[in-house]
């Protein structure tokens, strides 16, 4: 919870009302949302004595819950300049302090209670606690990337923070490496129950099972801004060969020509010889050993088409993990894959309202893997799977190459 204040010191109170696309939320929203989670789910089904702080705020702040009842709508989520954005933190506080009585009195319930059915609704509380927890994390890393749009979208793109653009071991030092992997029968998803301590994980993350991989090979690294730029500069973005069909209507009807944060030679916004990338240390000139990101689904198919190559399932991704030679498995951009959004094989969400989390969401959407330089820690695990619309590209989305 305070990890997420400190990412909004030296916004603007301006900077936090603004929404830039209807894919993008307001910092204020963000901040308010994951306030109404805790108030919502936890506090108001278990506490017959707590009090809404306001009970406007339930609609205001729903984001995709049916069963919690009607909502603001998404795309106007920008013109809530009401309430203020001290009213949100003193809405945050206001749960917090509830939120902290409320676990203690479960703790010395739980420390004194012998009859079962009474532990197990306690557990399924702290299920609910720990799942906002981790829900406020995701939640980060979208304030992050939502700020960063909204900044693109100011001719002055401004700066979220000083200094430079974290520097990664260059990836394209040595060149990369095909590495063969076998296939084979394996397991997938997260190790549910498995010692050491059992470990968090979101129900789409499971449950585990086998599947069958043909062998194939997996590049070594990212593909980097040179790699990249090669790509764009060889007619990528205007030779319709590479282009899946929705993809090539979206470049057409978008009017993309590179990577959505790249800044050509001669940008009037920022002048320059030479490619230039937005980021949220300002703009920087474009480093062609680092990894390409802010790319959508559909760039990252191209580009894989071009380069004779294609995108890795996501499970290939998994298995391949943890072989010896992968660089950057974690951490730099989450790395698209061929994988379409499904359930595993038995899956059931979770029961009550957060049902809702993320089952509903399972269609016409790709997987991601890994993590990146925006995504909180603990987060970054080999079965966590995120996923977005093939078109979207606000993400720190870039792309590793495989072969059959």
């Amino acid at each position: 919870r305070a990890t997420t204040l400190q990412l909004t010191v030296g916004l603007s109170d301006e900077d936090q009302c603004v929404q830039s696309m209807p894919d993008a939320s307001p910092t204020k929203w963000h901040l308010a949302h994951t306030t109404w989670f805790f108030e919502t789910v936890v506090l108001l089904p278990n506490l017959p004595d707590y009090v809404a702080f306001d009970a406007h705020y339930a609609y205001l702040f729903n984001s995709y819950y049916e069963v919690l009842g009607p909502r603001h709508p998404r795309p106007q989520r920008g013109l809530l300049s009401r309430p203020s954005l001290q009213e949100i933190h003193a809405y945050r506080r206001h749960v917090e302090l509830a939120m902290v009585s409320a676990l203690r009195a479960w703790a010395s319930e739980a420390a004194s209670s012998l009859v079962i059915d009474s532990c197990a609704h306690l557990h399924s509380i702290l299920g609910l606690v720990e799942l906002g927890l981790h829900h406020e994390q995701q939640h980060q890393e979208l304030l992050l990337t939502d700020i960063l749009h909204l900044f693109s979208c100011n001719p002055l793109l401004p700066a979220y923070r000083t200094g430079t653009a974290p520097k990664l071991p260059s990836p394209s030092s040595e060149g990369a490496h095909w590495l063969p992997l076998p296939g084979g029968v394996m397991d997938f998803g997260h190790p549910e129950g498995a010692k050491p301590a059992r470990t968090f994980a979101f129900d789409n993350e499971t449950p585990r099972h086998p599947r069958l991989l043909a062998p194939y090979q997996l590049a070594s690294r990212l593909v980097t801004c040179g790699e990249y730029l090669q790509f764009v500069l060889d007619g990528g973005y205007t030779n319709p060969e590479w282009w899946l069909s929705e993809g090539w209507a979206t470049v057409q009807s978008q009017g993309w020509t590179a990577p959505t944060y790249w800044l050509a030679p001669g940008d009037p916004r920022r002048p320059s010889e030479h490619w230039q990338v937005f980021g949220l240390e300002g703009v920087q000139r474009l480093d062609p050993e680092q990894p390409v990101a802010h790319i959508s689904f559909f760039e990252a198919a191209a580009y894989a088409d071009w380069a004779g190559a294609r995108l890795p399932t996501e499970f290939e991704w998994e298995a391949a993990s943890s072989t010896s030679g992968m660089t950057h498995m974690m951490g730099p951009v989450w790395q698209w894959t061929r994988s379409s959004y499904e359930p595993y094989p038995g899956f059931r969400p979770h029961s009550g309202a957060v049902r809702e989390y993320n089952g509903k969401f399972m269609v016409g959407q790709q997987v991601l893997r890994g993590s990146s330089v925006a995504t909180p820690e603990g987060h970054s695990r080999t079965s966590y799977r995120n996923f977005f619309p093939p078109a979207a590209r606000w993400q720190f989305a870039g792309l590793r190459l495989a072969k059959d």
